[in-house]
């Protein structure tokens, strides 16, 4: 079958991205989020010549991504199984959209500088003003019954136990995580260098004596194992798998009834760094963000957060009042 122009160039900004060694991960946003853009514009408006999309498309397609919820449609040859999905048809959330539309920015920005076409019609397009709220951190009840449900007599259990405890005591993200290297890690200065970073940029992060002596542990049972270079290697000695420690958290929320991932092991991270005294510059360095702007959504606080900031710092309750 003969691909349009927009799906050739699409190809072609896949190439370009490959050489500029992006992350997997961020490629196959690109590729998803421009696939489903094209699927639309071939449908609704029978364009297929990128050189025909206008700034009316994309805000006719931002209109529909509101409308349509979630699951509602899939990359063709895709088989997500929506069906199965308990959230199908809610609606989808201000920042997805958002980066929906970076993306789509991304992908003309390019095709401008590539002089692929003479107007860019993503120059007008704004993101959605607002931005939805974060999980409330995990409880201090919450994440011991988590760390408590790893099995750490076997191998993928302790290791399991470990990679939580690191990304909630570091903040790192799961793909960092799974990179690291025993060359990446200092036990006595409590440091560890990230070198497969978001941005591609090194940066260090350190972690508590307590994280230091299940580190020291943990160790001592892998190299029983496997002699690797890895610090989180998988059974058979190889990067492991983002999707499968995804599952193990999944399976173990499910039991606790916790919605539990990644991503919100970090950000419980960042609300406990910032409800224990420190500051958004020294975060957003630790998180890895180019922006101060980035790490102000983790200032977004609970209710029970905020009663517990008002009895440590209640004006009256530091009066010395008779």
């Amino acid at each position: 079958m003969r691909l349009s122009n927009f799906d050739f160039k699409i190809e072609e900004f896949i190439l370009y991205c490959t050489s500029r060694n992006l992350s997997k991960r961020t490629i196959q946003s690109y590729e998803s989020s421009l696939k489903l853009f094209g699927q639309y514009l071939s449908k609704e408006f029978k364009i297929d010549d990128i050189q025909n999309v206008t700034k009316s498309h994309i805000r006719h397609y931002v209109k529909h991504l509101q409308e349509r919820g979630k699951y509602t449609c899939s990359e063709e040859g895709v088989n997500n199984n929506p069906l199965a999905r308990t959230d199908r048809g809610k609606p989808i959330s201000v920042n997805t959209i958002n980066n929906y539309v970076r993306n789509i920015k991304v992908f003309f920005n390019w095709l401008k500088d590539e002089e692929d076409i003479e107007k860019n019609p993503m120059e007008k397009i704004r993101l959605l003003k607002g931005h939805e709220r974060i999980k409330p951190k995990l409880t201090q009840e919450e994440i011991s019954a988590i760390l408590n449900s790893f099995d750490k007599t076997r191998f993928d259990g302790y290791r399991s136990y470990l990679i939580t405890l690191f990304i909630l005591d570091t903040g790192v993200r799961i793909s960092e995580c799974v990179e690291i290297k025993m060359d990446d890690l200092n036990l006595s200065n409590q440091a560890c260098v990230l070198r497969y970073t978001k941005n591609k940029k090194e940066r260090i992060v350190f972690f508590s004596s307590k994280l230091k002596r299940e580190l020291k542990n943990w160790i001592k049972f892998k190299d029983r194992y496997m002699s690797n270079e890895l610090l989180f290697p998988s059974r058979r000695g190889n990067l492991l798998l983002i999707t499968g420690y995804e599952r193990v958290l999944r399976r173990i929320g499910g039991k606790l009834e916790i919605d539990l991932y990644p991503h919100r092991l970090r950000a419980t991270f960042a609300q406990y760094y910032l409800l224990n005294g420190g500051d958004l510059i020294s975060l957003g360095r630790l998180l890895g963000h180019s922006s101060p702007e980035v790490t102000k959504i983790y200032l977004q606080l609970d209710e029970q957060s905020i009663a517990e900031q008002y009895r440590k710092f209640s004006p009256v309750d530091h009066l010395k009042l008779k």
